[in-house]
């Protein structure tokens, strides 16, 4: 999945809490079951493979009075396990006792004569006892036993406890296949459905336990080997979503069962499960459709399942629907058979492979394809129909992608057909379910005019999804802490597949700018390991991040470069895919396929190298020092949270490269030291006159050369800029802001080294000092430091301001020019460069005059819309032409430029309504609050809005989700206050089980720290230098 927003490097699981402990709170009408064990018969023991029964985990709960004693918000949280579609025994309130059923001993008394006052009163009370006693008894349906407690008997059975008590489920049962049908009712927004489970019995058991989530089970049947299917009663866990079958008898290993289960819900008006959506077409009519969003643990939202990776199974899916829309799934269409009821069924065929419940998908609506045979698979791209003319990109693209993933992975596709689709209502950026691969509209959907930039995204988010048929569908990782296998590999191959397919899009620059973002996320001590324990459904949801993607692309990228000859790391890729076609992995299965190949003339162990890489949080910091011809390195931690980070104990196995000024250039003059120790030494001849470490930047680390060596890069670069690739010069701004922020290097340095910027026109290492000098300036900007604004205003026109001046407001074919222009112009305009916004302002007019017929540059758009929103007059213009705008991409861009206002009540007004999700569609709230709060007059707002609307946020995206990540990121990370702080932290700490174990909260409490700190540390030396 990508769950990030395309335009930007950002990305999108899942510390949600679980509930149970604050909703087991001893109430006088409540039987604790997993305590009072004397009632009930003991369950058996656990299957041998599985972990003991925990009582304290998994008390259940039976209320003794029936359902009258709750609420509805009581009965919607009731956390015992019920037997589904029976309800409560109803009594009235006249047959109620306020005193407890149970008795309890009292404690020995002395005895004397008592009051005739006391005997009365106790004959009064024995009598009020013995009556109630009375009334109780011959209710209908309830016996009590001599120690007060109710027994079973045939009119009432008791709920018998949950028999599972882990948050994963046991594998004494796998699944084979899923027969679904299901009847979505477009016009209630509800759907009803029947999944037949055909299962193998791994081990003995006399439990069967699965996921349900939201479905109201109406019937359920069960049949074993060849015998008769009989009804069956299903219990429910709602805080992990479980359901269950308990059996007198033991199901024998080796045996074949079948589970029917019919129920009914209603689509989520959320982004996941089976959900509905509407969109407005250009008559102004609304349409709705369905579809669905599993990954990571929504299926069994749209039907009971064994809903973790490692239960792969085949699926035959059934849709009935009106005959005026049409359906897909990841299979082609087998058959349509009208209905009675003047409904239509559609029926897919049977899966060719086995796959997770997660990249199940259908959908249900009106759509139009473009379509193509490529290999023998017919490509498809699906729009809604008014939007077909601009799916034509995405096909070819898509076609091109196929045919080299089949070529470089020497295994073809395995499905008939591959349908993308664009969905006008989608959370993710987009979701490779095998064979329909659902996509937001701004990631698949590109106009014939449309920009190499608006293009590169569209590239890149198709090639994302298409590696993942390989990595990630066709073999799996087997639990969600191994997600980096799927995401690090598909985020790997969509730049290594796109700079051989469409090497026009010029696709190197945003790889290398997300491999500096990984880095910055890492370096916090809130950051966590490639592959990482996960055991609640926050921590799944949490595990969606730039840790699982751009960091595991960075080491796989780190890998290919260290190994020796083009091919190895390929033909090791080859081998894992073919040894575990079809199968679920681990980490080390990767790393020991990588290994089984001839990787070097050493045998380099893969495995050894790259577990340090995997196993622990971080990456290391390599500091250079010279004696002569002896070059010593060393290696320690890059902690941000530590000042003195070498008493950590982290190693890593380093593949570190190294140029010098005798060669630089080409790839031939990389040279390769294994750092594996704390230190190390090589030497290089006496007359080198500096070392540049990480060539190219394809090694994940940070390189400090100390005062003599960064003076040394200092004077060649001041000498002659092409000394170094452009990869190189933007990882040494890179490295030294990093090592500022850490405390290793002054300001002064920083400073020091952008002294050569000026000579600078290539775009990664203009991009990158840009975003860095801008980050700073905001950070000032929050803390109304207005002197020092002003003048790093006049620093960064200064030193960029002659490459501004020379950008064209012309049309511009090459993607690297069109990235360095809108990095460039967005800085001008947003800094009031007046030659900029005048510019702006004419473009925006003539846009507007034209009817917006006359083009605006594709990566000019932004910077335009942006000034436009500054005017009074404009915002409501660009606001209409936002609701009238039918070219996604370019109405992301009016969002943005809208969310961008510095007046106060535009601010509030869009926020609410994004949230409101009418004129703004909720999918693009994160977007708006992230714009919002990069300006001085609205983050103030933004903060205020998330803290009151928190309980509606999570309603809306699952918490722990990459856009709760996004939201928390956003408004927080230009805090640098304490008061700021402790306002955070007395938010988040209130928020419990909604939200304030996530470690996106911990990453913004770190890194408001650390802007604290930077800021007490160089608000001195910024006054001096600037």
């Amino acid at each position: 999945m990508d769950p990030f927003d395309s335009n930007s490097t950002e990305r999108a699981n899942l510390p949600r809490n679980m509930i149970e402990n604050s909703m087991f709170e001893e109430e006088p009408d409540v039987v604790d079951l997993a305590k009072d064990s004397a009632a009930f018969p003991t369950f058996p023991a656990l299957d041998p493979d599985e972990v003991a029964y925990e009582p304290r985990s998994s008390r259940l709960l039976v209320r003794g009075l029936g359902e009258n004693d709750m609420d509805e918000d009581e009965e919607d949280c009731e956390s015992s396990a019920r037997l589904l579609g029976m309800s409560f025994m109803n009594r009235s309130s006249a047959h109620r006792s306020n005193s407890s059923p149970y008795t309890r001993q009292a404690p020995p008394r002395s005895c004397s004569r008592p009051s005739a006052r006391t005997m009365v009163v106790c004959v009064l009370f024995l009598v009020i006892v013995a009556s109630m006693t009375m009334v109780l008894y011959f209710l209908p349906g309830c016996t009590f036993t001599k120690t007060g407690c109710r027994k079973e008997n045939k009119t009432t059975p008791i709920e018998p406890p949950f028999p599972w008590s882990q948050f994963r489920l046991p594998h004494s049962i796998r699944p084979l296949s899923y027969d679904l049908t299901l009847n979505p009712d477009l016009d209630n927004m509800n759907f009803t459905g029947s999944t037949v489970i055909k299962m193998v019995v791994l081990h003995n058991t006399k439990r069967i336990v699965l996921h349900s989530a939201n479905l109201n089970i109406s019937k359920a049947t069960f049949k074993l080997d060849d015998g008769e299917a009989s009804d069956v009663t299903v219990l429910e866990y709602k805080p992990r979503q479980q359901i269950a079958l308990n059996f007198s008898e033991e199901l024998k290993a080796g045996q074949y069962c079948v589970l029917t289960l019919d129920y009914s819900a209603n689509l989520s008006h959320t982004y996941d499960g089976f959900y509905n959506s509407s969109y407005t077409d250009k008559d102004g009519n609304k349409r709705v459709l369905a579809a669905t969003q599993f990954e990571p643990l929504s299926a069994r939202k749209a039907f009971p399942c064994f809903d973790e990776p490692a239960f792969k199974a085949t699926f035959l899916i059934k849709i009935n629907r009106k005959p005026d829309y049409m359906t897909l799934s990841n299979m082609p269409k087998a058959k349509t058979t009208p209905l009675n009821n003047g409904l239509v069924q559609d029926e897919f065929e049977m899966t060719s492979v086995n796959m997770s419940t997660y990249l199940v998908a259908f959908i249900v609506g009106n759509f139009t394809p473009v379509s193509k045979n490529v290999s023998e698979i017919l490509v498809s791209v699906y729009s809604v129909p008014e939007k077909k003319e601009h799916t034509d990109y995405a096909l070819d693209a898509a076609s091109k992608l196929l045919d080299f993933y089949n070529d470089f992975f020497e295994i073809n596709f395995p499905l008939k057909k591959l349908d993308l689709i664009a969905i006008p209502d989608f959370l993710a950026g987009a979701m490779e379910n095998w064979g329909l691969i659902t996509f937001r509209e701004t990631s698949l959907l590109v106009g014939k005019q449309s920009s190499p930039l608006e293009k590169q995204v569209v590239a890149s988010v198709i090639a994302h999804e298409l590696a993942h048929q390989w990595f990630g569908n066709l073999v799996t990782m087997s639990w969600w802490n191994d997600l980096w296998l799927n995401e690090g590999f598909a985020t790997y191959m969509q730049y290594m597949s796109l700079q051989t397919v469409l090497p026009q899009l010029d696709i190197g620059n945003l790889f290398l700018a997300v491999r500096f973002r990984a880095l910055d996320k890492d370096a916090l001590n809130s950051s966590h390991a490639v592959s990482t324990a996960v055991n609640s459904p926050e921590q799944v949801e949490e595990m969606f991040d730039s840790v699982s993607y751009e960091k595991g692309a960075s080491i796989l990228l780190m890998l290919n470069a260290s190994l020796s000859g083009d091919q190895q790391f390929r033909k090791g890729i080859i081998q894992y895919l073919k040894q575990f076609s079809g199968l679920n992995t681990d980490t080390n299965d990767l790393w020991n396929s990588l290994t089984q190949i001839e990787v070097s003339t050493q045998h380099q162990n893969v495995s050894e190298m790259m577990s340090s890489w995997t196993s622990q949080k971080g990456f290391p910091l390599v500091t250079v020092s010279r004696k002569g011809d002896q070059v010593t390195l060393t290696q320690e931690h890059f902690l941000l949270t530590s000042d003195n980070a070498t008493h950590t104990s982290s190693l890593w196995n380093i593949p570190v490269t190294y140029v010098s000024d005798n060669c630089s250039l080409a790839p031939e003059c990389r040279q390769l030291f294994t750092l594996k120790t704390k230190s190390g030494t090589f030497k290089v001849p006496e007359s080198v006159k500096w070392l540049k470490l990480n060539y190219r930047n394809t090694g994940f680390y940070i390189v400090h050369y100390g005062d003599d060596g960064w003076a040394a890069l200092r004077d060649a670069l001041a000498n002659d800029v092409s000394v170094l690739t452009h990869e190189d010069r933007a990882s040494l701004i890179h490295n030294i802001f990093a090592l500022s922020r850490l405390g290793r290097v002054s300001f002064r340095h920083v400073l020091n080294l952008l002294n050569y910027i000026s000579n600078e026109t290539e775009t990664s290492p203009v991009t990158e000092a840009l975003l860095q000098l801008n980050k700073i300036y905001q950070l000032l900007d929050k803390r109304q430091e207005y002197s020092l604004v002003a003048r790093m205003k006049t620093y960064i026109l200064h030193h960029f301001g002659s490459l501004m001046d020379k950008q064209t407001w012309e049309e511009q074919e090459s993607v690297s020019k069109q990235e360095l222009r809108s990095a460039l112009l967005e800085t001008a305009c947003g800094l009031d460069d007046e030659n900029c916004t005048q510019q702006a302002k004419a473009l925006f007019k003539q846009y507007v005059d034209s009817n917006a017929t006359s083009r605006i540059p594709g990566d000019l758009q932004q910077v335009v819309f942006n000034v436009a929103a500054q005017s009074a007059e404009d915002w409501p213009t660009l606001l209409n032409l936002y609701g009238h705008a039918t070219y996604d991409a370019e109405k992301r861009k009016m969002l943005r430029g809208l969310a961008s206002t510095q007046d106060a009540r535009k601010i509030v007004w869009i926020l609410k309504a994004g949230l409101k999700g009418n004129l703004i569609q909720t999918q693009e709230l994160p977007l708006v609050i992230s714009t919002v709060c990069k300006g001085f007059a609205g983050y103030l707002f933004a903060w205020d809005f998330i803290q009151e609307n928190w309980d509606r946020l999570i309603e809306k995206f699952p918490v722990g989700s990459f856009a709760i990540q996004t939201i928390i990121n956003s408004a927080t990370s230009q805090f640098s206050t304490q008061a700021h702080l402790d306002q955070v932290q007395g938010f988040f700490s209130s928020l419990k089980e909604r939200g304030s174990q996530m470690r996106s909260v911990q990453e913004a409490l770190e890194t408001i720290r650390l802007n604290k700190r930077w800021m007490e540390k160089n608000l001195r030396t910024l006054q001096k230098w600037l």
